[in-house]
């Protein structure tokens, strides 16, 4: 099956032979680095009171990290999911290591649940029906979301929706997608901006370092937060066309022009060589390096929130 879908710069996914030196031939020769299975990942009770009404119109952005790249987004009186994936489990063998911020059944009313790709670790689907909301994600997912009961939007970079008084952007990332043995790239992955009367948020999606970045923050100017991935970086040969490692991330935040900084995609799901807790201190060495102000920099623990607003 032919790929439909490229990354900006014509891109694919690793070929088989890249992938199978990866998966075996590096692992069976003891090539790859060896890191504990778990590790201490903060993590606090949700204030579950307050995130049962969302800010209203003029109050901002509320942010909920819920562990890896599950996000819980409201404003204007709208509650939306990202990337909700709030099971023990994905494919069953890869447990969490920390539980989710808020458990599904004590989420608040959800509008919308959106979604950036179909890997596993962010498109769960009885997560999503659980949920039971509207999906709003990149073309090509209609195969996933028919017969599910599930309402959904399907979406072109920059092409964008409505939830509410809320406007969903849907932008590039560096990526790629597949679900099953013969479908690589056949739906298309990318981020989010989500833009409502007080507050402009940038969801990346998985990604890589690449230009993209630059021309989202030129045609999105004054992103209040950008949440980035700092994690699943290790071995770098492998990983860097696919996900970014904590300086890339910085970097990325730089050329977004974002006023602050919200890390996730780390120390949930152990994916890569890299200890689970390493991602936030490189990232705190690069931001130190820099010599940029703390404030501006945010690692939530799982569950924590977190307002953002136009300054």
């Amino acid at each position: 099956m032919a790929m439909r879908f490229k990354n900006l710069d014509g891109s694919g996914p690793h070929p088989f032979n890249t992938v199978f030196k990866w998966a075996v031939v590096d692992k069976l020769s003891g090539k790859r680095r060896k890191s504990p299975a778990r590790a201490t990942v903060p993590h606090v009770e949700p204030d579950l009171a307050v995130l049962a009404t969302p800010p209203a119109p003029g109050e901002g952005a509320r942010l909920t990290w819920l562990g890896h790249a599950s996000w819980l987004v409201q404003l204007d009186g709208v509650s939306l999911l990202i990337d909700p994936v709030l099971r023990d489990a994905i494919n069953v063998v890869i447990h969490r290591n920390v539980p989710p911020g808020v458990p599904v059944e004590k989420l608040p009313p959800i509008t919308a649940s959106l979604v950036s790709h179909n890997h596993y670790d962010h498109l769960d689907l009885p997560t999503l029906k659980q949920v039971g909301a509207r999906v709003i994600t990149g073309l090509g997912h209609a195969p996933i979301f028919q017969g599910e009961g599930l309402p959904f939007s399907e979406l072109d970079w920059w092409e964008s929706t409505q939830v509410g008084p809320v406007r969903v952007h849907y932008v590039p990332s560096q990526h790629w997608s597949r679900r099953g043995l013969n479908d690589a790239n056949q739906m298309l992955w990318g981020g989010f901006v989500v833009e409502g009367s007080s507050a402009r948020v940038y969801h990346s999606g998985d990604t890589a370092y690449f230009q993209g970045f630059k021309e989202i923050g030129s045609r999105f100017p004054h992103l209040d937060a950008a949440l980035l991935p700092i994690g699943a970086y290790d071995p770098a040969w492998f990983m860097r066309f696919q996900h970014m490692n904590p300086e890339e991330a910085v970097q990325a935040f730089e050329d977004l022009g974002a006023l602050a900084f919200f890390a996730m995609h780390w120390g949930t799901f152990k994916l890569t060589d890299e200890p689970l807790d390493e991602p936030p201190v490189r990232l705190d060495a690069e931001w130190l390096r820099r010599g940029w102000p703390r404030d501006r920099v945010h690692v939530l623990p799982v569950g924590g929130t977190h307002t953002v607003r136009h300054g």
